[in-house]
């Protein structure tokens, strides 16, 4: 399973993009997005998946 982000709430700060070890998010048309097939929730780096942990909108980056 992957992450997804919320474009709704997304303010397109960037900071998913930086901190995503898998480098699975990418901004595209207005919004980020995640790619499924490299996101892998950040096992084996981390304890906590860092797109939910330095976004500064709650619940925007969540499982799909």
């Amino acid at each position: 399973m992957a992450f997804k982000i919320i474009a709704s709430q997304c303010t397109q700060c960037g900071a998913c993009e930086f901190e995503c070890p898998s480098g699975a998010i990418k901004f595209k048309g207005e919004s980020y997005v995640v790619e499924p097939q490299k996101c892998t929730e950040c096992e084996g780096a981390f304890e906590t998946q860092q797109c939910a942990s330095v976004c500064p909108v709650p619940k925007t980056c969540i499982p799909a």
